[in-house]
């Protein structure tokens, strides 16, 4: 039988900081009503770094903590967050992390990287917008929202296109940040985070 595999601490303690850096930009775009929203930094650098799967939890977390503090409608959002996790985890690969992110912060992979992860993510955050609160949130792009609802574009085009807009631009930042971030990390606290770390202390490559 395979050895189900369980999360070091090195992979805990980097979640944790995950969820930290998501409620510390979330709560400077809050305070700002920037037109971007600064929460999934932490997430898309879980999910590059650890994949997929445990990238999908740092959103969930901060979802939560915020959605039961300071801003409710980030407990409705934590869906998207989760799925910008995953995308990210699946865009990047677990086993290439350093080349495949030092590469999207790079000129047009950044953008092209940043449209990746933001599609599925923006289909799900517009149709929770649209279908519950219909483009009124806590975000600095309801502003937006409500100007271009008074054109042909109606209400509910004007949530697509704003969310489009605006969860793009908050990812190419994201993306840029987790280059930056990613390109500072040693090869030995790499290893570590993909689990790379035998009994014996020693550090082994993933296969």
């Amino acid at each position: 039988m395979k050895e189900t595999k369980k999360m070091n601490a090195y992979q805990l303690c980097f979640l944790a900081m995950a969820v930290g850096i998501n409620l510390v930009g979330g709560q400077i775009a809050l305070a700002l009503r920037l037109p971007v929203y600064l929460d999934s930094i932490g997430t898309i650098l879980a999910g590059a770094v650890l994949g997929p799967w445990l990238g999908m939890l740092p959103n969930l977390l901060s979802g939560i903590i915020m959605g039961m503090t300071v801003d409710v409608y980030s407990l409705y959002f934590a869906p998207v967050g989760m799925i910008t996790g995953m995308m990210s985890g699946l865009f990047f690969g677990r086993h290439s992390m350093k080349a495949g992110i030092s590469r999207a912060g790079r000129g047009s992979r950044l953008f092209l990287t940043a449209a990746g992860i933001t599609i599925p993510g923006t289909a799900v955050s517009s149709l929770i917008n649209a279908l519950l609160f219909g483009g009124v949130t806590s975000s600095g792009s309801m502003l937006l929202v409500q100007l271009l609802a008074r054109t042909p574009l109606g209400l509910t085009g004007s949530i697509f296109a704003v969310q489009i807009l605006t969860d793009y631009a908050d990812r190419c930042i994201s993306v840029f940040a987790v280059s930056v971030f990613v390109s500072l990390m040693g090869s030995e606290l790499r290893l570590r985070l993909k689990g790379g770390v035998g009994n014996n202390g020693t550090l082994q490559q993933d296969h």
